[in-house]
């Protein structure tokens, strides 16, 4: 160590040639806003300093910006419905050095196997991989997951070089109740040094006061920016969110001033491969900011150094000596179109391909996860004798959907008539892992679906299978299909299936090329648009998958019932139940 120190010291005084010259650029600096044409020396994986000086390699950038490489500060790489490798493949051309991801969708159906599979691709893969402890798994006690992790599980991986938080800790009534398992698991980062990563909508001062005195730091939920300062003036952090169905960026940037930019940061929480090959990854999110009117440099910065600081992420974020030598070459700051990118100084992508090797992760354990029970002859049954129900109201680009209390029309016996009630459709969460025969079924407006129906196993957190259609005989159809394919994704016009995509690595992922994945879930959602006639502002799959999350409000469905998550109970669809 003290070898490689002394070369590294000696490569920064000009002593020693260093490894790398990236000569003639313009370099971003994060740190005083500045923009500076000169040349950057790397050794050793590390930035040596500013200016020329002899190196083994030297690269002209031809005067292109020269940036930090870029973070996503949250981000559930399942929910991209590719392997971390896959995943990597596609982000790296995209100028992302460093990604914090919570794989608490895959650890809530395979347990701590999944979680020994991230952290053996955050060992080999190219890209910066850093690994939050899913810290709620099961999201709430009132779900079936595959799996629990209880403190105890999840102690062994705290000190693994490759973590850094505990995950989002999405059991605010339990964090303010001081619940004895929730506290356990809140002490594994107080007692490892890592963060606690937040997950809390719309919760009120003295709640939010208690949430965040237990040591939560971060909140990538804000959908206002009342709530983005609620979080902001109590010394949080704020991810600006910007994934395929909840997009924040653009109203949270309106709350970003100079006094507090440096506690907000960027993520994408949860994003699917066709947006990431259509429109990019964190240099999309540069290029809607900049759009939205942020000066470039900020935008860079909550991009990088923000992001860093607020992940604990040390070395990364800027362009100085001694830090990591994670860099982004971009054209302008304006397009952002990235041209090359270094991860620890080796250059992994240019030109929009990636040159680095990505190694086989045997992912064998994985598969094998879609095990229902048969549905029953009742079990899509939806019983509303009053004649009142409760809805659950999607609105397009939002996680958080409205409670509503409807008149509707149903059969002689009391059942939900879909036929007579336009713009209402049917919703089923139906168990997956242990084949309990547990099965949930509610209603469901904003969706728009009629004439089929859609069914997915990717349905946050549990990830059971939840479907909606407007007959039980598509719902089963597209039920059927699903279990057939491994997991995945279907929808069907009527009973016919039209398409569908294979999802076998726990039902979440796949290890197929992304252009083909992505290929095959644009033509989903093509298909839902223009066959079901579901609004083109609702995302057909992740929308949908969303429906089953008892943790943002206002109401959800689970396969034990209806979840009102404002009073965090069970209640009945039949409004005077």
């Amino acid at each position: 160590m003290a070898n490689s120190l002394q070369r590294r010291i000696n490569m920064a005084a000009g002593r020693e040639p260093a490894d790398l010259l990236i000569a003639n650029a313009r370099v971003v600096n994060v740190f005083t806003g500045d923009i500076e044409h000169t040349d950057i020396a790397i050794g050793d994986g590390v930035i040596l300093g500013y200016g020329p000086r002899d190196a083994v390699q030297v690269f002209d950038a031809g005067g292109a910006y020269l940036l930090p490489g870029l973070i996503d500060a949250h981000i559930h790489i399942e929910s991209s419905m590719l392997s971390p490798a896959r995943f990597a493949e596609l982000v790296l051309p995209r100028g992302t050095a460093t990604v914090v991801a919570d794989p608490h969708e895959l650890v809530n159906v395979t347990g701590v196997t999944g979680l020994r599979y991230f952290l053996e691709c955050a060992a080999r893969l190219p890209l910066n991989l850093r690994i939050a402890v899913p810290s709620c798994v099961p999201a709430t006690p009132f779900e079936d997951a595959g799996a629990i992790l209880s403190a105890k599980d999840m102690a062994p991986f705290m000190h693994d070089p490759y973590v850094v938080s505990v995950g989002e800790m999405m059991n605010f009534p339990g964090v303010i109740a001081g619940d004895s398992d929730v506290l356990d698991k809140l002490q594994l980062g107080h007692a490892s040094g890592r963060g606690i990563d937040g997950h809390v909508v719309s919760l009120p001062g003295r709640e939010l006061d208690a949430y965040m005195a237990a040591g939560v730091h971060n909140n990538h939920e804000c959908n206002t920016v009342q709530e983005m300062h609620e979080i902001l003036r109590r010394g949080g952090y704020v991810l600006l969110r910007e994934g395929s169905a909840a997009r924040n960026l653009s109203r949270l940037l309106q709350g970003v001033t100079p006094a507090n930019a440096r506690r907000c940061a960027l993520c994408c929480d949860d994003r699917h491969a066709e947006d990431f090959l259509r429109d990019g990854h964190m240099d999309h999110l540069l290029r809607l900011a900049v759009a939205g009117g942020t000066e470039p440099v900020l935008a860079v910065t909550l991009c990088t150094l923000n992001a860093a600081e607020a992940m604990g992420l040390r070395g990364k974020g800027g362009i100085a000596p001694g830090w990591d030598a994670d860099l982004a070459l971009v054209d302008n700051l304006h397009d952002f179109t990235v041209l090359r990118t270094w991860v620890g100084g080796r250059c992994v992508a240019a030109e929009g391909r990636l040159l680095a090797e990505l190694p086989h992760i045997d992912a064998s354990a994985l598969t094998g996860t879609v095990r229902p029970a048969p549905l029953a002859p009742r079990a899509l049954d939806v019983r509303v004798p009053s004649g009142r129900a409760r809805v659950i109201g999607l609105d397009g680009g939002s996680l958080v959907t409205r409670h509503e209390v409807r008149d509707v029309r149903t059969t002689p016996d009391g059942l939900f008539d879909p036929a007579a009630n336009p713009g209402l459709c049917k919703l089923a969460v139906i168990e997956r892992h242990k084949g309990t025969g547990l099965v949930g079924t509610g209603l469901l407006a904003g969706y728009g679906l009629h004439g089929g129906a859609v069914a997915t196993s990717v349905a946050h957190d549990s990830h059971n299978i939840v479907v909606a259609g407007d007959s039980d005989e598509a719902m089963r159809a597209a039920v059927d299909r699903l279990v057939a394919m491994g997991g995945g994704c279907v929808i069907c016009r009527g009973t016919e299936p039209l398409a569908g995509l294979a999802l076998p690595l726990a039902g979440l992922m796949s290890d197929d090329d992304p252009a083909t994945v992505s290929k095959t879930l644009t033509g989903i959602n093509r298909l839902a648009h223009a066959t079901l006639g579901i609004p083109d502002e609702v995302d057909p799959l992740m929308s949908l998958s969303f429906m089953a999350l008892p943790v943002i409000p206002s109401l959800k469905l689970t396969a034990r019932g209806l979840f009102d998550v404002d009073r965090f109970c069970f209640v009945s669809v039949d409004a005077a139940g």
